[in-house]
């Protein structure tokens, strides 16, 4: 299984002294899922843009430690990554200040031919994930470049994936409700965060317009409460299950609890196992990393999980 994700990687700076790493919730997704491919054969690409500068050829040399490949991104002259400055609470709560107007991945699809839409165009993945921040952070053009390349995909049979993470400072609740109507129909397994679904719909039914717009997998992703997964939702017989979460005593930091928990459940959903073990091995992962600080945590804490 070949999964291709797209977009933005950014410089962060947190803890007390500040500290230099890197994060992104699509490619801390593409990450844990990478480390989780392993036992699995899963390999897993990562499609962005970054500058010519030292720190994005540092992004680079992590990701490709990580055994992410890296083919697919796109290096831009005259631009740099995005970066954000993180304050955690004593709960382990985040608050971002971001400096990413002028982002190097803003820019992927500008001009020529960009190396992902070369490789949808021949067939080279076998799954593509995408984010609501994927979509944000591009221009209304760029973004309709992003959507014709998921019809391609899912036309030639490939799979579709898809978070709802959402950012008010990127865009209104009326953009995302748009571009996201776009996305549903094409999407194979949505993974929605409850907290941004009311935010951008509403109080309305997350299955139902999911439903509705055609996709057939749904995990709602619900913190430290039990995740409620749809499966065969296009069918007449649709399967709800609740898979609780680990509990955690001692909460260090919440950053990438969501983006762990989907690599979790993708691993095991890509792997043909069932929808609650993915779930259980999701919410493992997810319970481990907001024991540490920062988005990536080290891979020795993950050795009883790998």
């Amino acid at each position: 299984m070949k999964i291709a994700f797209f977009g933005e990687c950014m410089v962060e700076l947190s803890g007390r002294p500040l500290q230099r790493t890197f994060g992104g919730d699509t490619l801390n997704t593409a990450l844990y899922l990478s480390r989780l491919g392993a036992s699995r054969h899963h390999t897993v690409s990562y499609a962005t843009a970054l500058g010519v500068d030292k720190i994005s050829q540092d992004m680079l040399a992590s990701w490709q430690e990580e055994n992410i490949g890296t083919d697919l991104v796109r290096k831009i002259e005259g631009k740099l990554p995005g970066l954000y400055l993180v304050e955690t609470e004593p709960n382990g709560e985040r608050h971002f200040h971001y400096w990413r107007n002028d982002s190097a991945a803003k820019f992927y699809f500008s001009e020529q031919l960009s190396p992902l839409e070369q490789a949808i165009d021949s067939h080279q993945f076998d799954a593509l994930y995408i984010s609501g921040i994927s979509l944000a952070i591009l221009a209304e053009d760029a973004k309709t470049v992003l959507i014709t390349l998921l019809e391609k995909h899912k036309a030639a049979g490939g799979k579709v994936l898809f978070d709802n993470n959402y950012r008010p400072q990127l865009w209104t609740e009326k953009q995302a409700q748009y571009w996201y109507a776009q996305v549903l129909p094409f999407v194979d397994i949505a993974l929605i965060t409850e907290d941004d679904d009311l935010r951008v719909w509403g109080k309305t039914n997350i299955v139902e317009r999911c439903k509705q717009y055609g996709c057939n997998e749904v995990v709602i992703k619900r913190g430290c409460e039990p995740c409620k997964i749809v499966t065969n939702l296009q069918s007449d017989v649709a399967e709800t299950s609740y898979v609780a979460a680990n509990r955690v005593e001692h909460v260090v930091d919440t950053c990438a609890a969501g983006d762990s928990f989907a690599a979790g459940y993708l691993a095991g959903r890509l792997n043909g196992e069932s929808a609650s073990s993915s779930a259980e091995l999701g919410h493992r992962l997810a319970s481990t990393v907001i024991q540490y600080p920062g988005a990536i945590i080290p891979l020795d804490a993950m050795k009883d999980i790998l």
